[in-house]
């Protein structure tokens, strides 16, 4: 959660008064200032102190924080693209709220590509609020980066709160990985989600006044029809320190099993927490297993904790890979991989690599092609064979099924007769005693010595 309050005052406009008409005032200064120079506005910079955020809906429809990005709806639109918040168009519920599907053309917005959209409602009674809410438009009406989800725009209206996404079309990772329903995503597609999200995470510590993105696991990365990873939900971003700073002091936010430990113990938020988290994503998508998972047995169910001493011996790498891989994987990718998922949770900060790092270790894993062939699928020729083969094989086929029939006939007729012999026999009270009869050229080893014996007294008495 962002440190900042809100001060409710100013979500009606034009309700400053003394020393708030004079932050006003600066806040339009610095937005002019952005806007010439072409640099993003921190979130710091529309708060005069920690208690109280001064942004009223003039600030943010008449674009003097955010720009020209944003289209506002109102929220009779935003009821008619989603049929009414109909449960049919409904898409999933995180914390900030439900999200629903929608389409909006230039009917609804001139000038703006007729597309379907997500429309995500604030909860009032979740574990976000306005804070949240304040701080995605902030932050993503400023930022565009092909790996972060572009906001079309927002609804602020008495006490509704709604947001306007471009609508992903294969939704969230933690559902491509972890749901009963989905099939099981192969190998350089996994590879390919990391490296776009990796590069989203990049930029965002890249930037002239670096942003913290604080809250990184699979729920929040959505994919697009191409399985283009796209960072979403920026309701806990943090602008990241500056000048001689080394970290953010803020509180402890984010999900379990995800934040890393030395903010856990501290509260100190810097881009290698970022960092941190993108190991652990990394670690689900060569595992298969979720960060956290309770029905797991005790030693299991803290993903790092169990895997992470394995990711350094190449000959553990195979106890910890995600089985329904059934082994179509780089052999060589995945020990890179691994190495790579071990320095990055590390629990020394220094030691984790850079996210521009990151993606150009992970680059290279794409074209490494030494993935075992799966198994052999037959695949029958569209191409319509020829009728008269086709009737040959046909009677081919039945005239062996008449003689292996014949054939079963016959040896049950044959059995059954010598039933009946042997039945008769037993009847008639017959017994015969049968003698086992030897070959002449087969001894017992009794007879082999005896004649062996009578031979050399035969011998000794000729030489006499």
């Amino acid at each position: 959660m962002v440190t900042c309050g809100i001060d409710w005052k100013s979500v009606l406009p034009n309700c400053f008064k003394g020393n708030n008409v004079r932050s006003e005032a600066k806040v339009m200064e610095n937005s002019k200032q952005m806007n010439s120079d072409h640099h993003r506005l921190a979130f710091s910079d529309i708060s005069t102190d920690s208690r109280s955020v001064l942004i009223s809906l003039d600030d943010l429809s008449s674009n003097a924080v955010i720009g020209s990005n944003l289209h506002v709806f109102t929220y009779e639109e935003l009821k008619l693209i989603t049929s009414d918040f109909s449960p049919a168009n409904f898409l999933g519920k995180g914390g900030f709220g439900p999200v629903h599907k929608g389409f909006i053309d230039d009917k609804i917005k001139p000038g703006l590509d007729a597309q379907p959209v997500a429309v995500k409602l604030l909860d009032l009674d979740g574990n976000q609020g306005h804070q949240e809410w304040l701080t995605e438009v902030v932050f993503l009406g400023q930022l565009r980066h092909h790996h972060l989800v572009k906001l079309i725009g927002y609804c602020w209206e008495e006490e509704q709160r709604l947001l306007v996404y471009e609508y992903m079309a294969r939704g969230n990772l933690e559902d491509q990985l972890f749901s009963r329903y989905s099939s099981c995503l192969p190998w350089l597609t996994r590879i390919k989600i990391m490296v776009g999200a990796a590069k989203g995470l990049a930029f965002l510590h890249g930037e002239e006044k670096p942003v913290i993105y604080r809250d990184f696991k699979a729920s929040n990365i959505l994919l697009d029809s191409d399985y283009r990873a796209k960072l979403s939900d920026f309701g806990l971003a943090k602008d990241g320190p500056e000048g001689d700073d080394t970290h953010v002091s803020t509180r402890v936010m984010g999900t379990h099993g995800y934040a890393a430990p030395e903010y856990i113990m501290t509260g100190h938020l810097t881009s290698k927490s970022d960092v941190y988290s993108f190991g652990v994503v990394l670690l689900e998508l060569i595992t298969g297993r979720q960060a956290m998972d309770k029905k797991r047995p005790l030693k299991e169910r803290i993903l790092v904790d169990w895997a992470r001493p394995m990711l350094r011996d190449p000959h553990k790498l195979d106890r910890i890979m995600d089985p329904r891989l059934e082994g179509q994987y780089s052999t060589q990718g995945a020990k890179k991989v691994a190495a790579l998922a071990y320095q990055c949770l590390s629990h020394q900060p220094r030691s984790r690599p850079t996210m521009s790092n990151i993606v150009k270790i992970l680059e290279p894993v794409l074209d490494m092609k030494d993935i075992p062939m799966g198994p052999f699928v037959y695949v029958v020729p569209s191409s319509k064979p020829d009728k008269g083969t086709e009737i040959g094989e046909l009677k081919s086929k039945v005239d062996d099924e008449n003689k292996a029939n014949v054939r079963e006939k016959e040896v049950g007729n044959a059995g059954e007769n010598r039933e009946d012999g042997n039945a008769k026999q037993r009847r008639a009270g017959h017994r015969h005693k049968h003698r086992l009869k030897t070959d002449a050229s087969v001894y017992s080893d009794t007879h082999l010595y005896q004649k062996t014996v009578r031979h050399e007294r035969t011998n000794k008495l000729n030489s006499c």
